[in-house]
């Protein structure tokens, strides 16, 4: 394997860093790795299943349709 050092880190960037490897309980080299891979392997997507994700959320979510009408008038309910 080979080994990468990056160099003037900012450090909030760091700290965000080491703040979600905690959250992930990772090492901060571990989450280092698991970002890389996210960015630049990216996993292939089922179609089937992420077709039947959408029908699942559209069935869901039928009963409150969206318009523009409504959202403009909440937009407008929300201002002063």
């Amino acid at each position: 394997m080979t080994t990468i050092t990056v160099k003037n880190i900012p450090d909030n960037l760091y700290e965000a860093l080491k703040m979600r490897a905690k959250l992930n309980r990772r090492s901060v080299n571990s989450e280092i790795i698991h970002t890389l891979e996210k960015t630049f392997l990216p996993r292939p997507v089922d179609v089937d299943a992420f077709l039947d994700e959408i029908s699942q959320l559209r069935e869901k979510t039928a009963a409150y349709p969206l318009n523009d009408e409504l959202l403009n008038q909440m937009k407008n309910e929300g201002r002063p």
